[in-house]
């Protein structure tokens, strides 16, 4: 018989037997095994039951006492009246103040905590109260934690931080806009650049349903494959129509590559869903590619303004209000939930993917794969910038503007 099989057969024996046993007669049942299996008993039963190695050595001193059985009738009480190791706080008064003192989130970064700038793991924790004089192991540091209603617990995002003195405002102006737009039939996107995503067979967050104890197996690593790359998928939500359209690029998220990929919709999806628009209204984030500030941003718009004929205004969202954007929500946020936990093992299953992800209330979206290059750096001159033609809104102009087309001689 196998080791294996030896420790499980005494787990069996002794999960039947211990509704039935007490302290001592459990020490006495583990002492008896152990001497049973001979060398390495000890250490076999110790695997199989949880019991520590001294608690087992315990039962053997009992055993090999000749008066065992006279002792067990003359007192039928397991142990003294007050017997057993005392708990460390009974004979350390300080030992609770103190370790509350450590693990009290606002001592992590003053400058007399022991733990300041590091991780408060249980050994750093025990190694900080020997320290200050205390006799403790990080096992009774762990007991004692979860005594005090403490346990690991990550951080949550609830917070939103700073923010602009006129967010709210800015939020009642955005859906003001949007709903004149729509009430005219004129079409209303809101934009975005989703996670960059790596292509292999790489770990995917989430779970989905496989053959027990089947997982799929993904590489250990998460390095950039050289040949496979990386998807930018950059994203176009309909608000109106509830509709989306995805283009998934493969090189740098620029200002030209966000442009590019409307331009594309417009053609793809827009032009054909609204023919008689003469406006369109974008709302965005106020950073990263489509970035109020970002000149090349502005300036790709003016080109795709005077191309399709069509006055281009944009509402853009206070900073630090990004997951207010709908596009987060009623399109990116499903796209992930539809790929969890699968690997992205290629560009064309990213982008079926994204054409399949679909929501009980009929969203539709679209893909397509950008294989065009984007060079970062690209440089708009004061003079190219001064030529747009940009009209801004009197409230919060810097967010809130239209971009005409030009006349082409």
């Amino acid at each position: 018989m196998s080791e294996y099989q030896v420790i499980e057969k005494i787990q069996n024996k002794y999960e039947k037997l211990l509704p039935y046993l007490n302290e001592k007669t459990r020490r006495i049942w583990a002492a008896t095994e152990a001497q049973s299996l001979g060398w390495g008993g000890i250490s076999k039963v110790s695997r199989a039951t949880g019991l520590s190695r001294t608690t087992i050595q315990a039962g053997l001193y009992l055993l090999e006492e000749s008066e065992l059985a006279k002792t067990a009738k003359k007192s039928p009480r397991i142990r003294a009246k007050g017997g057993g190791r005392k708990l460390l706080e009974e004979g350390d008064a300080m030992l609770l103040d103190d370790l509350e003192s450590l693990i009290e989130p606002m001592t992590l970064g003053s400058p007399e905590s022991p733990l300041k700038w590091t991780n408060k793991s249980v050994a750093k924790l025990a190694e900080a109260l020997n320290a200050g004089g205390h006799r403790i192991s990080p096992k009774s540091v762990y007991n004692l934690l979860l005594t005090l209603g403490y346990s690991l617990q990550s951080n949550r995002k609830t917070r939103d931080g700073s923010f602009h003195v006129d967010r709210d405002e800015q939020f009642l102006h955005i859906s003001a806009v949007v709903k004149d737009f729509q009430s005219q039939n004129e079409p209303v996107i809101s934009v975005d650049t989703k996670k960059k995503e790596l292509i292999g067979n790489f770990k995917n967050p989430g779970v989905e349903w496989c053959q027990k104890d089947e997982p799929v197996e993904v590489l250990m690593h998460d390095f950039v494959d050289p040949k496979l790359g990386k998807a930018i998928p950059y994203g176009i939500y309909d608000l109106t129509l509830n509709k989306g359209w995805v283009n998934v690029g493969i090189d740098h998220d620029t200002s030209e590559f966000a442009v590019e990929s409307i331009r594309h919709w417009w053609y793809s999806m827009g032009q054909p869903l609204y023919p008689n628009s003469q406006h369109l209204l974008i709302t965005a984030d106020c950073g990263g590619s489509n970035g109020y500030r970002t000149r090349l941003w502005r300036f790709k718009l003016q080109e795709l303004a005077t191309e399709i004929g069509k006055t281009i205004h944009v509402c853009h969202f206070p900073p630090g209000t990004s997951k207010w954007n709908k596009i987060e929500h009623r399109l990116f946020s499903h796209i992930t939930q539809n790929w969890r936990g699968r690997p992205l093992t290629s560009l064309q299953v990213v982008i079926n993917l994204i054409r399949n992800t679909t929501t009980t209330q009929g969203l539709e979206v679209e893909a397509r794969l950008d294989h065009n290059l984007y060079p970062t750096g690209i440089k708009v001159t004061d003079l190219e910038l001064d030529a747009i033609a940009l009209e801004r809104d009197t409230f919060h102009g810097e967010w809130n503007y239209r971009i005409k087309p030009q006349i082409v001689s």
